[in-house]
């Protein structure tokens, strides 16, 4: 069971584990947003890797509000077999948005070719046309990209090719670019409210009065006409309106732009999210295929003994229960084998879909599960690294500087506000006989009665202050248990690799033994069989703590926001 709380008081999101009939149900209560979706997630790659191939549930009737990461992790745990179960309007319109474009990806990969590549293509360059700079800051310049392959050929990724592939190519993260473009707009747009407005004006227009109806209907007077007119008027000037004292639009920039830089922050947590799922894919089909590769070894081992058992037998030394027992053993290891192939290749399929790859376009790994010789760092200094660098800690921060700002705006709409308007026109009954004019214009604004609406702003601004602030002492909180769990899971896993290699080294001791004992004759073949199934159980444990390492690697990146500078290099 996986508990999270704010402030040790309030509950924010809980997750329960049970078994039902044969099935694994998790129940999620609570909200699916921010930090709190990393909860699920770490849940879930627990589970996943303790029964790999059992079918999982996730029950989320009890969930209040789900966020834009939230969907996202929900959409990858249903790509990878997860069944969503939800009730309301808003759960259930959200999974059943899952579900069907689950199968629209599917149908769309059946019929025709992918065009995911050339959608990123036009995203990437109307991002460009919209704001260059914005995509250049959010572009890693040293990552290294996948070589080019068509989908006959395979195509092989180090962890750093799939992570720039990952940044360069998954929709996620090219909407999160696009978002912060959009609020940089937002921003420019704040901006020019308070820039001189200069505007040109051309007009020829030919008008006629009706008498009786200028003057209120009074009867017409003999000898004196009903109209007047038509008379020609031609005008052509510029004009120029711009504020000269208004402290409400100069806050409201002020806001703009902090909202610009949230969303900027924003864009970079979602970047280092898409990083972390692929590390986590990358790294979990670096096990299935170390799992693949630990039963061939099993496998032929197994056939080895087979093959002894029955060399044995022929000579009379052996008997066949011996016999019977290695190749009951064999086939048991060759149906392992048949079950770690096919999840390496599910794996594989996970990988290619979260790159936004052609489904046809073969993949294969580069790297292998290895142990990196890392210190332990400091808790302390830790959290203190994690609040200075988290994209999330900054957006919070930048939010909250917005909402002052904003209430700031508010107060300002008491004091009296000075524009000046003015405008140069050449006026006429033709073009040739216009004669230059002029009018301008000064205003003091002073609002006298509002009906109250700027109290209601000034208190709606502070109440989302004081919600932002409540936001991010949640926050704090949630940044210091993400470290100290990575890091006691790192220390952990640490002590994992270096106990189960151990424990590999003395299975292999111990099947070379009982071999020797059952070709001497000492012994029956059983000693080698249990051998057998101690060496399978420790490279089991082998390759599960190194993955373990590896994915504590990762999460204590991620929680001190260093996902994008220790793996887009």
């Amino acid at each position: 069971m996986h508990l999270t709380t704010s402030n040790g008081k309030k509950l924010m999101l809980r997750i329960t584990t049970q078994k039902k009939r044969g099935k694994t149900l998790l129940s999620i209560e609570g909200r699916l947003a921010g930090p709190l979706v990393g909860t699920l997630e770490q849940c879930w790659r627990e589970l996943r890797a303790a029964a790999p191939g059992e079918k999982l549930h996730l029950n989320l009737c009890g969930v209040s509000f789900i966020d834009a990461a939230g969907k996202m992790l929900l959409k990858e745990i249903h790509r990878q077999g997860g069944e969503l179960i939800a009730e309301g309007c808003l759960n259930q319109a959200i999974v059943d948005d899952i579900v069907k474009s689950e199968k629209q990806t599917k149908s769309h990969g059946r019929k025709e070719r992918p065009k995911g590549s050339h959608i990123v293509f036009y995203v990437v360059l109307f991002a460009l046309l919209v704001n260059p700079a914005t995509v250049r800051a959010q572009s890693s310049p040293k990552a290294q990209t996948a070589p080019a392959a068509r989908p006959s050929e395979v195509l092989r990724l180090t962890l750093d090719q799939a992570v720039a592939l990952g940044i360069k190519q998954n929709p996620t993260a090219q909407i999160a670019i696009l978002t912060a473009a959009e609020s940089e707009q937002d921003k420019n747009i704040a901006r020019a409210d308070l820039l001189p407005q200069l505007n040109a004006r051309i007009s020829d227009e030919a008008q006629k009065i009706n008498l009786r109806a200028e003057f209120g209907g009074v009867p017409a007077f003999p000898g004196l006409p009903k109209t007047l007119g038509p008379f020609q008027l031609f005008s052509a000037g510029p004009s120029v309106s711009a504020p000269v004292f208004d402290l409400t639009l100069w806050e409201r920039y002020q806001a703009a732009r902090n909202t610009a830089s949230a969303s900027r922050a924003n864009s970079l947590s979602t970047r280092e999210q898409v990083i972390l799922l692929v590390v986590s894919q990358y790294i979990g089909t670096l096990r299935a295929v170390a799992n693949v590769q630990a039963s061939q070894s099993r496998v032929e081992l197994a056939q080895a003994l087979y093959d002894q058992a029955a060399d044995l037998q022929k000579e009379g030394v052996g008997t066949g229960i011996d016999t019977l027992r290695a190749n009951v053993e064999l086939q048991n290891e060759k149906q392992r084998l048949l079950e770690a192939e096919n999840d390496r290749e599910t794996s594989l399929y996970g990988l290619s879909r979260l790159l936004n790859l052609d489904p046809r376009q073969k993949i294969e790994l580069a790297d292998s599960l290895r142990f990196f010789e890392t210190p332990q760092p400091d808790v302390e200094a830790s959290i203190e690294e994690a609040l200075e660098t988290r994209p999330e800690w900054k957006a919070l921060a930048s939010q909250i500087k917005a909402a002052a700002d904003q209430k700031k705006a508010a107060q300002y709409l008491r004091l009296p506000s000075v524009r000046f308007d003015g405008e140069f026109t050449y006026v006429g009954n033709s073009g040739s006989t216009t004669l230059p004019t002029y009018t301008y214009e000064g205003s003091v604004n002073l609002p006298l009665f509002t009906g109250g609406r700027i109290h209601a702003e000034v208190a709606s601004a502070e109440l989302e202050i004081r919600k932002l602030q409540e936001q991010r002492a949640d926050l704090r909180n949630q940044i210091a248990l993400d470290v100290k769990t990575a890091l006691l899971n790192l220390d952990s896993a640490r002590s994992e690799v270096q106990v189960a290699n151990l424990g590999v080294q003395l299975s292999k001791e111990e099947v070379d033994q009982a071999r020797d004992r059952f070709k001497a004759g000492v012994a029956n073949n059983i000693e080698v069989i249990q051998a057998q199934d101690s060496l399978s159980r420790a490279n089991d444990n082998q390759i599960a703590a190194l993955y373990r390492f590896n994915q504590a690697r990762a999460d204590l990146a991620r929680s001190i926001g260093q996902m994008e500078k220790v793996y887009a290099k």
